[in-house]
């Protein structure tokens, strides 16, 4: 059994129970017994309907009360209704599934537009030279964030950051391009699989200095 949950609710959020919801590539199944979910505009607060990507809310008898001693933590996770704000940038299909587009947190905000790393990282690995990227937010003046990419080579390819920023720019809308590339040996990850992002955050500002 596949599907979704968070520490803040004692049970998953959604499940997968069968081998047919299983086949929905890329969905962590529908949404639990007796849990209630809405998508919610981050800047509006307004709901969404399905096909639309904003944050995801859960509520339900599983979900916490709050964080104890931390009335802050507290008020910014659960509102007055208690709803549940995951902090998860999804949507729902027409069919009910969910699908986790990214972390709201780790969003690149370029000028006016929010830009998902996991949907850049995904394009980029679709790359025959690419063995592993991850993207991230790079601060512009201009801009705001613009999207790098940290780009690992399959073996024998000499792909180069030029190469790598007209892939990109074929397959996405101009707020989404990747403007700055560097090559590295390995992504760092978390043991669970997950990209340390303030990792290459770190690293490419220290790259970015000494460019000066």
């Amino acid at each position: 059994m596949q599907g979704y949950g968070l520490t803040e609710s004692g049970g998953g959020g959604a499940v997968m129970v069968t081998p047919e919801e299983s086949r929905r590539h890329g969905s962590v199944g529908r949404l639990s017994e007796n849990m209630e979910a809405k998508i919610v505009d981050p800047v509006t607060g307004e709901a969404l309907p399905p096909g639309q990507k904003g944050e995801l809310w859960l509520r339900g008898p599983t979900v916490m009360n709050g964080y104890v001693g931390d009335d802050k933590a507290t008020a910014e996770t659960l509102d007055s209704e208690g709803w549940l704000k995951t902090g998860d940038l999804c949507y729902f299909d027409s069919e009910g599934f969910l699908y986790i587009v990214d972390r709201l947190k780790e969003l690149i905000k370029y000028k006016a537009y929010q830009v998902p790393p996991a949907e850049l990282e995904h394009l980029l690995l679709s790359h025959p030279e690419i063995a592993d990227a991850a993207v991230i937010p790079y601060p512009d003046e201009e801009a705001g964030q613009i999207p790098m990419a940290f780009v690992v080579r399959n073996p024998g390819s000499n792909i180069g950051e030029a190469q790598v920023i007209g892939f990109m720019a074929k397959q996405v809308a101009p707020y989404k391009k990747v403007r700055r590339v560097s090559f590295i040996n390995s992504i760092p990850k978390s043991p669970a699989g997950k990209i340390l992002r303030r990792e290459l955050v770190t690293r490419a500002l220290s790259l970015g200095s000494s460019r000066l």
